[in-house]
């Protein structure tokens, strides 16, 4: 048995856990603080920002946080997440062939706030928005954890358990839930016939991700979720990712899904072997880069996620 069947066959108990207070990275890592973090507040530059179109009337946008996908046709008008209010401004304004019209719905692939954000914004010119029925709570304990208060235009309004699937003019709009991966309350958006898939922030295309343990995070879940979606969708579909490291884009395929399976696999073999070892958690946690996934690797000096996803692994594969 290879060390990937390992894993996805042996008992060890699953757990929700820690996510480490690390921002969320945008399309590109986000660079480190200078020096002068005490010095008077700098005004910092617009977010370089890009609307792309893949096939027929769908496309994308990037900016600051999570990808945002949009349907621009004649006869209907949404979204895919809403990034940050300042960004959601700057998609509101340049949506192609909005012209001032209002959304038929915009969907939330997860809770977190860089693909929540702009839901306010969004709000007042969006007939509905749309998330999986874990959601709407999972904003509520970030809010209260965060100890500030959650403005109800934040929350979505319709929500469904597992399938959710709408007409919106000539364009079919499919959204399913896997169960819990990045958070619990991750799902798969599928434009059918354009044929280009949103997955959110269940693929970090060649960086280390974030693994909300608070939010309901399973690693091992993750790992099924990413083998159903390369067998429920399409092999030539354009698949959207949430984050992407800058050599490798926020497109791609199957192929790049499955190298993120085989990074969250590699994971939990290493810790597991670890622990087998006699480690402590602190001494597994210092490892800097994984071996065998080169293209994830972060320099020194720059933010490093791969400390707090040696921590979730450790908490998931000790917890009772």
């Amino acid at each position: 048995m290879n060390r990937r069947d390992f894993l996805l066959k042996s008992g060890a108990a699953v757990s929700l856990g820690l996510l480490a207070r690390v921002p969320l990275a945008a399309q590109t890592p986000a660079a480190g603080s200078g020096p002068a973090a005490t010095a008077a507040p700098v005004r910092m530059p617009p977010p370089v920002t890009e609307f792309r179109r893949l096939r027929g009337n769908v496309g994308l946008f990037t900016g600051r946080g999570g990808t945002i996908g949009w349907l621009a046709a004649p006869d209907a008008l949404v979204a895919v997440d809403t990034q940050f209010p300042d960004t959601a401004e700057i998609f509101l304004q340049g949506m192609p062939g909005r012209a001032g019209r209002t959304l038929d719905a915009v969907i939330n692939t997860h809770h977190h706030g860089d693909h929540t954000g702009g839901n306010a914004v969004f709000r007042p010119v969006t007939k509905t928005i749309v998330a999986q029925a874990n959601v709407p709570e999972l904003l509520r304990a970030r809010a209260e954890a965060d100890q500030r208060p959650l403005d109800p235009a934040m929350v979505p309004d319709a929500t469904f358990v597992t399938d959710w699937r709408r007409d919106f003019g000539a364009e079919t709009i499919a959204a399913r839930y896997f169960g819990p991966a990045h958070t619990r309350g991750d799902i798969a958006v599928h434009f059918e016939k354009a044929n280009v898939v949103h997955l959110g922030d269940l693929v970090f295309n060649r960086i280390y991700p974030v693994i909300d343990r608070p939010g309901g995070a399973s690693i091992r879940g993750w790992i099924g979720v990413l083998e159903k979606l390369t067998q429920t969708y399409p092999a030539d579909a354009i698949y959207v990712f949430g984050h992407g490291h800058q050599n490798f884009g926020v497109t791609g395929g199957h192929r790049d899904m499955l190298v993120f399976r085989d990074y969250l696999a590699a994971l939990l073999a290493h810790v597991a072997g670890e622990i087998k070892a006699g480690k402590a958690k602190e001494e597994i946690m210092r490892l800097e880069n994984l071996a065998g996934f080169p293209d994830l690797h972060v320099p020194p000096g720059r933010g490093n996620r791969l400390p707090s996803n040696l921590s979730v692994a450790y908490d998931e594969l000790t917890s009772a």
